[in-house]
């Protein structure tokens, strides 16, 4: 009972921050495989974010169908050519085609035009996260950490490592650390791992080695989480400064690498990796519990899903944008596409592990909720 009450008092925010960065990032998304498409001549049938049937939808001079499902979890652009949203080639139609019908079908276009097609949508992604935090860098201004240690609790990873009250940590297991949250990212992830860190102690630079213990650890909003602990504090106070256009752009670009670093750091380096995929109510959780706190925090919320959406959908998994440009490229270096029978095969294991990753997800996020 206490965790349906807990479910029902963060879902007041949680469910129309949920589907207000959805909706923009899914559209970034789309928006990005549609004009590139426009750009080289394929028809467009129709642009859905939401899938199933349509609330709202209506035709542009184009004869392009815009919708919005009533299933807001994502969205997809359905090319002329195509039997479905997932870019699937519709054969028979295709063997049909007169030359005119061809020249606006998307199976139909160079291999290289289809990729950038393709690319388009994850690129459009990374692209809204450099214009998010750019501009909120530069006009609200960038929490500052300096990654310097102000404290040793005794008896700790950092302490049995050696690590010293002023030290100023160069870097992590060869990641380099420009603030402190750079370290708590990657040092969280990274319980039970021996790891190298480079510090500077005065004009001195040495190389020490720890081993992150693994600890209940809540954070601010009240969520206990199973992460990775050095046993140190900062050691000084955060600052909020803002930045010009150039060091904002800079700062952001150097954001979204800290970003995807530490999200392949959980998928390949953390034995708690799997436990780390969090699914559309986690993050329908955390929307709520970021919007409670300001429109800043929300907005800087959506350059990080914008991120990770563009992220995963560059894996090479058949139904994803990375699998297709893994068949693309297999194309490339065959001369020929791929056959039938290895498509189909390679989109039903797509869909399994997508579906698998969904559960993974939903499970976690259950667990979360001490529903399980």
């Amino acid at each position: 009972m206490g965790a349906l009450q807990a479910l029902g008092s963060w879902s007041v925010y949680g469910i129309p921050a949920f589907l207000f960065l959805i909706t923009v990032v899914v559209f970034f998304h789309e928006l990005g495989h549609f004009a590139v498409a426009r750009l080289f001549g394929v028809k467009v049938e129709t642009f859905s974010i939401g899938f199933g049937r349509g609330l709202v939808k209506w035709k542009d001079g184009h004869g392009t169908q815009w919708k919005i499902g009533w299933i807001p979890l994502g969205g997809f652009v359905k090319f002329y050519g195509d039997a479905d949203g997932a870019s699937t080639p519709d054969r028979e139609a295709a063997a049909r085609m007169d030359p005119q019908q061809r020249a606006v079908a998307f199976p139909f276009k160079p291999l290289w035009q289809r990729a950038l097609i393709v690319a388009a949508g994850p690129v459009a992604n990374f692209i809204l996260a450099v214009v998010i935090l750019t501009g909120m860098f530069m006009f609200h201004g960038q929490v500052v950490i300096p990654p310097v240690v102000g404290d040793v609790i005794p008896h700790s990873a950092a302490a049995d490592a050696g690590i010293k009250k002023g030290d100023r940590i160069v870097s992590v297991d060869g990641e380099t650390i420009d603030s402190y949250n750079d370290l708590v990212q990657i040092v969280s992830l990274s319980a039970g791992q021996n790891l190298p860190i480079v510090i500077d102690r005065g004009r001195q630079r040495l190389t020490l080695w720890a081993t992150p213990r693994e600890v209940a650890d809540k954070d601010p909003f009240g969520n206990v989480n199973r992460v990775g602990k050095l046993g140190i504090k900062s050691g000084l106070i955060p600052a909020l400064v803002r930045l010009g256009p150039v060091d904002a752009f800079a700062a952001s670009l150097s954001e979204i690498r800290q970003i995807v670093a530490t999200t392949f750091r959980a998928l390949t380096h953390s034995s708690s990796g799997a436990r780390q995929i969090s699914g559309v109510i986690g993050i329908a959780k955390l929307s709520g519990q970021v919007a409670a706190v300001s429109f800043i925090a929300l907005i800087e919320l959506a350059a990080l899903l914008s991120v990770s959406i563009g992220l995963v959908n560059l894996f090479p998994i058949p139904l994803l944008d990375g699998g297709h440009l893994l068949y693309y490229a297999c194309e490339g270096v065959l001369g020929r596409p791929l056959g039938e029978r290895a498509q189909d095969v390679g989109f039903r294991l797509g869909l399994a592990v997508v579906l698998g990753i969904f559960l993974l997800a939903t499970w976690n996020d259950l667990v979360r909720l001490n529903l399980f």
